[in-house]
């Protein structure tokens, strides 16, 4: 678990706001879930919750999983009403089965080890109704890794009830696992005089992918591809892969 979900939790919840247009992105999965009448949805690394009150109010039973307390405990004092549980998407078993489960926000880019994506994607199977959705979007390596080769710092700032944030970012390729690379973060807040004040720092190492990864992984856990479509995000250039559970 890094810094970034525990102890900097409520500052990951403010800062994402400032960045991610989360009405927006329910536009985006819920058009996608609607054209395979997919009502019942779970959100793995649903974070403080910002997907849920939005889901919800437009009638779609959902539920939120993630490996972080201190980021469930914040959504779950936002949204009380909904569901949220607990758990890591490598191994997990829900009530009852769900129509379709989304991984948001460049989550599955946390599993480093192939067989941690391989066990991930046959226990969101496990968890899908008949013919269930997985929809879920990932790193392309192919933009991504030449693009931070030289090591550049990238700075992002975000604006959110008047707390002016920032956070630059140090990328460095990390060839020990396939694709990979290493993000230390520092994290700063403006003060009145315009100076910056170091909140906090996070390290973590995170996976990119290649379509023909994830193709080869749909096609190894039981699902059938439907659509691959590029997405570009506040950081990264991103692909959304949706399929369908067929056996």
């Amino acid at each position: 678990m890094t810094t970034l979900y525990s102890k900097l939790s409520e500052v990951y919840d403010e800062m994402y706001r400032g960045w991610i247009d989360y009405e927006n992105e329910y536009s985006f999965y819920s058009q996608i879930l609607l054209k395979s009448n997919c009502q019942s949805v779970l959100e793995i690394g649903c974070g403080t919750g910002n997907l849920a009150e939005l889901f919800s109010l437009n009638g779609f039973d959902y539920s939120g999983l993630d490996l972080s307390g201190d980021m469930l405990n914040i959504a779950r004092k936002k949204y009380p009403a909904s569901k949220f549980f607990l758990g890591d998407m490598k191994n997990f078993n829900l009530p009852e089965p769900v129509n379709a489960a989304i991984i948001t926000g460049r989550t599955i880019s946390y599993l480093l080890d192939k067989n941690d994506v391989y066990e991930t994607f046959k226990t969101i199977h496990g968890n899908l109704n008949e013919y269930g959705i997985i929809c879920f979007d990932f790193i392309d390596a192919n933009k991504f890794m030449p693009l931070i080769k030289k090591g550049e710092k990238v700075t992002h700032t975000s604006c959110i009830n008047n707390r002016q944030l920032q956070r630059d970012s140090f990328w460095s390729i990390n060839l020990n696992h396939t694709w990979a690379f290493d993000w230390n973060s520092i994290f700063y807040e403006k003060t009145e005089d315009g100076s910056l004040q170091k909140i906090g720092e996070d390290n973590s190492t995170i996976s990119a992918f290649t379509k023909d990864d994830m193709i080869l992984f749909m096609q190894l856990t039981g699902f059938e591809i439907l659509e691959m479509i590029p997405r570009p995000s506040y950081a990264f250039d991103t692909f959304v892969m949706v399929a369908r559970k067929i056996k």
